[in-house]
């Protein structure tokens, strides 16, 4: 994607609209949903909604997917114990979803599984449901988690990752 002026001004008009699709409490909600989906699961959830990408990303032309693997890494959601981390990554400059799953989860999840997720987010957002959707993605990824990397009962377990979405 080569850069241009509409996509410059789309991202900078998007970010004054990230107050606007984040209403007051959801990002604590969707922490507590977090946090809960973690206790039926070994994995590490993180969400990340950002309104639009740094300049210098769309100076050179890069795609929403290659920011969502760089904020997969800034965020630390690779670095985990049992490498089953999950990212859900909102870029509302473009309206465009991304899910990056860390490698032991995917290699067990086929890629249609996660579009098939994203889907169903863009379904809601397009409605302007924004948490709805975020919420039916995270019930969507614990399932995922639950069944391949169940929670061990008794076991110890340590919260690697904040539970908190991140607004960019």
């Amino acid at each position: 994607m080569a850069f241009s002026i509409p996509r410059l001004l789309r991202h900078r008009w998007a970010e004054g609209g990230l107050r606007r699709a984040l209403p007051p409490g959801m990002l604590e909600r969707l922490g507590e949903r977090v946090a809960a989906s973690e206790r039926r699961h070994t994995g590490q959830v993180r969400i990340c909604i950002e309104g639009g990408l740094p300049l210098s990303y769309l100076w050179r032309g890069a795609s929403v997917r290659e920011r969502a693997v760089t904020q997969f890494g800034k965020l630390r959601v690779w670095d985990t114990e049992h490498n089953n981390g999950v990212l859900i990554y909102l870029l509302l400059g473009e309206h465009a979803i991304e899910i990056v799953a860390d490698r032991a989860l995917a290699r067990r999840v086929p890629a249609a599984a996660w579009q098939a997720l994203a889907a169903r987010m863009g379904e809601a957002f397009r409605q302007g449901r924004y948490e709805d959707g975020l919420a039916d993605a995270l019930d969507g990824v614990t399932a995922l988690l639950a069944e391949h990397f169940p929670a061990q009962d008794g076991a110890p377990r340590r919260n690697e990752l904040p539970d908190e979405p991140v607004a960019l």
